[in-house]
This record gives structure tokens, C-alpha cells and sequence, in this order.
């Protein structure tokens, strides 16, 4: 369930509020002489402005696949060649990006859920099964399932904070 909760982390942190962060294009995949390589492994990620990426490949060959990936990802922006670096300068968040920025956080939030409830599927699965054989009591797998439950209900609860504190970013800006 820890996970679970860091790679909710990892996937709201890359929804971009208007401010550039290298986290935003870090993770984009590249063909790299015929393999995908992350962006980190090939070039240096800077933020010169606010809302402004300068991607400084370490060969300059792969820049146009730089401009490329980035163009084909989530993030709607145009990457731009300047001499040997690509600059992304990040819009101005509209009402409308808002509220799909939200959406997507939504989306990932629910995903999350559904990962810690079938972690918690497995895990009472697993007590009947060692019920069964003799393990543990019928008491003990009883009491397991309510410190089950209250592990989820707090994942829950942190899933929910995390989610609302990056809405409320992005709705401020």
C-alpha cells in the first residue's frame, strides 16, 4: 500500500500547475539508438523561468528525438529547437486545463484505490487460507481484518489529502 501511495506521489507530481519542474518531462521516454531511454539519462533537465523547460541533450543528435517524445506526450506543449537545447515554455493554465488537470487527478486517485483494495483482497485471502490450515485462529483472522481495514481507511485518507492539496495548487494559480 506504501506503493501504492509514493507512485500516486510520482504521477501528481508530473500534472504540471503552470510552473515548469524537470519532473514534468524527466520520465518521457526517447528512442535512443533503438532502445527508449528516460529523458534524465540523456540530457540535462534546467527551468531558467517559471514556466519555461530547457532540455540540454548530451549529443546533440538527439534532439529532434527530444522535441519529438515531448510533443507526443501528455503534457499539449510545442518543444522548440534553439541551437543545442529544447525549450518548452508551459502555458498559462485556462479554466478548461484546470479542470481536466483535475479530472486526471481524479483518474489516478481512483486508480490508487483500486490498487490498495486488492491489496487488502490478497491480504484477507491470504488469512482465510492460513485459517484454514490450522495458522491462525478464527479470532486473530477477525481482529487482522479490522487493522486491515483501518490500514486502508488511512491510505484512503492520504490518497484524499495528497489529491486535494494538488487540486487546490492548481486551481490557485
Amino acid at each position: 500500500m506504501e506503493k501504492t501511495v509514493s507512485r500516486f506521489r510520482e504521477e501528481i507530481r508530473k500534472i504540471h500547475t503552470g510552473r515548469a519542474t524537470p519532473g514534468l518531462v524527466e520520465d518521457i521516454q526517447i528512442d535512443y539508438y533503438g532502445s527508449k531511454a528516460p529523458i534524465k539519462q540523456v540530457a540535462s533537465i534546467s527551468v531558467p523561468e517559471p514556466r519555461m523547460i530547457v532540455i540540454a541533450p548530451w549529443n546533440k543528435d538527439d534532439l529532434a528525438g527530444i522535441q519529438k517524445a515531448v510533443a507526443e506526450s501528455e503534457l499539449k506543449v510545442n518543444p522548440q529547437i534553439d541551437g543545442e537545447v529544447v525549450r518548452i515554455v508551459l502555458p498559462a493554465l485556462t479554466e478548461e486545463r484546470r479542470a481536466e488537470m483535475a479530472k486526471i487527478i481524479g483518474r489516478e486517485k481512483e486508480e490508487s484505490r483500486v490498487a490498495v483494495r486488492k491489496t487488502r483482497e490478497d491480504v484477507w485471502n491470504e488469512a482465510q487460507n492460513v485459517c484454514q490450515q490450522g495458522g491462525i485462529s478464527e479470532d486473530d483472522k477477525f481482529r487482522l481484518k479490522d487493522k486491515l481495514q483501518e490500514i486502508v481507511d488511512k491510505v484512503n485518507r492520504e490518497l484524499d489529502e495528497l489529491a486535494k492539496a494538488k487540486e487546490e495548487e492548481i486551481m490557485k494559480l
